[in-house]
This record gives C-alpha cells, structure tokens and sequence, in this order.
C-alpha cells in the first residue's frame, strides 16, 4: 500500500528527488513510488543508495523504505542496478527485504543474477520461496529444476503452484500447468487469485477459457487475459490458430467490460 504524506504533493522530478533526502520515512517512501510511477530512469542510482540505507527500521524490524526502492528499481528495470541489489540480497536479514530484492531482479531479467538466486535457493532455512521460485521461472533457470520439484509438495499451496509455475516454464509439459488451472476453482479466493496471476505470467491461450469460466472478478480477469493476449501477440510469429483464439478472446473481453 502507498502511504501518502501530509506534506506537499509532488509535483515534479526535482521535488521527488528533494524528498528522498527527507527525515519523514513516510515522504521518502512516497516519494519512490513517485519516481518509479513516472519512469524517471536517471533516480536509479539515488534509488541504490536508498537500497542500501539501513537507518531506519520499524519496531518489528522490517525496513520498508528500503523493500520500497527495490520495488521502483524493479518498476525502472534498471539494470545498473543489478550488482546492488545482488550486494543487497546477500546480506539482508529481513525476509521481506529479500522478496522485494527478488521480485526486482527478475523484473529487470539480467542473467547475472541467476547464481546468487540458485544459491539463495540451495541454502535451505527460512526464504520467501514463493518469490525466488518465481524469479527463476522467469529468468529461465533450467538447472534449478531438480531443486524446485520437490516444492510441488509444500505444505504451503502458494509455493505449491509456484512450484508448479516454474516447472511448466521450464518442462512445457501440461501436467504442471492442469495443476494451476485447478487452483481456479480453489475454494480460498486467494489462491484462485494467485492462479490466475500464475496463469496470466505464464501466457498459456489454453488457459484464457479457463480464466473466463473461473470464480473470479472480471477486472482480475481482463488483466490476466491482456497479459496472455500479449505474450501470443509478442512472439515471433504467432500461428494462424492463435491469432483467431486471440480475436475471440477480444470479444470475450468487451463482454466483461460491458459488466463492470
């Protein structure tokens, strides 16, 4: 959640860049997401710097300013930041810290990530596995694949369809993909949710009708069919069949716009 301060709004880069060197943690906070919001590239190495400033920390001894700039780095995908937010994930002790760090290495896609993430990986203990099993997923990682299938089996659902997600996207076989369909019609909302964000990333068209006749809203659905729409159109030559599935999911989408 963005935590709006009392102060002045922002009106500008300049006054974004003033803030981030404000003692309210509250307008430092605002003031990333501002940054990240308008895609000011060149705050990447003001970001870092943020990143990397442990001076604040809350009572329960999270550091929210911090997971915050990982988040606009993310947003940003700045690569010049990569060898911070590496520097970052080796030493943060705060779980959500790491998430966050995470979460911005696989947004920005550079490969010299890959080592410390399969390293974060193999070192076992408390991680936000869910984010780091996606991360490799999605980075392609195909040498972690005998590391995350034991996850299938997790006794947490979430990391379960993580798991899952990451198999079908290294494997490309239907049986991991038919797991997270099922988790459709899961009867915890949050995890139809999860499914059809894990759905939506993957861009699998066999998945879209799925999405449609799944429990769920029709702005959750609309996202997650626009992201499968993009990942057919955006590849190298989609088939004569995948153009005709993406026209009809065209029309299906104007029908749930027209029940919002």
């Amino acid at each position: 959640m963005t935590v709006i301060p009392s102060a002045q709004p922002i009106l500008g880069i300049d006054a974004a860049i003033a803030a981030l060197r404000e003692d309210d943690h509250q307008i430092r906070y605002y003031a990333v997401w501002w940054l990240a919001k308008h895609q000011v590239d060149s705050s990447w190495q003001l970001l870092c710097e943020l990143l990397q400033n442990d001076s604040y920390r809350t009572a329960e001894g999270g550091y929210p300013v911090r997971r915050q700039a990982a988040r606009g780095l993310g947003t940003l995908r700045s690569v010049e930041a990569v060898p911070t937010l590496i520097d970052v994930l080796s030493f943060a002790q705060d779980s959500y810290l790491r998430e966050a760090v995470i979460q911005a290495l696989a947004a920005i896609g550079d490969r010299r990530a890959v080592v410390p993430l399969l390293q974060l990986l193999r070192s076992g203990g408390s991680q936000p596995y869910e984010a780091l099993i996606e991360a490799l997923g999605q980075l392609q990682v195909q040498e972690s694949l005998a590391d995350v299938k034991p996850f299938l089996e997790d006794s947490s659902e979430r990391i379960q369809c993580a798991a899952a997600r990451y198999c079908y996207q290294i494997t490309r076989q239907s049986q991991y993909l038919e797991r997270i369909i099922q988790n459709l019609n899961h009867v915890n909302p949050y995890l139809r949710w999860a499914a059809a964000f894990d759905l939506g990333a993957i861009g699998h068209l066999e998945a879209a009708q799925a999405i449609l006749q799944a429990n769920l809203g029709n702005s959750l659905k609309l996202l997650n069919l626009k992201r499968i729409i993009e990942a057919v159109l955006d590849s190298d030559h989609p088939t004569p069949a995948q153009e005709k599935a993406v026209q009809t999911l065209f029309t299906a989408m104007d029908e749930l716009l027209l029940q919002l």
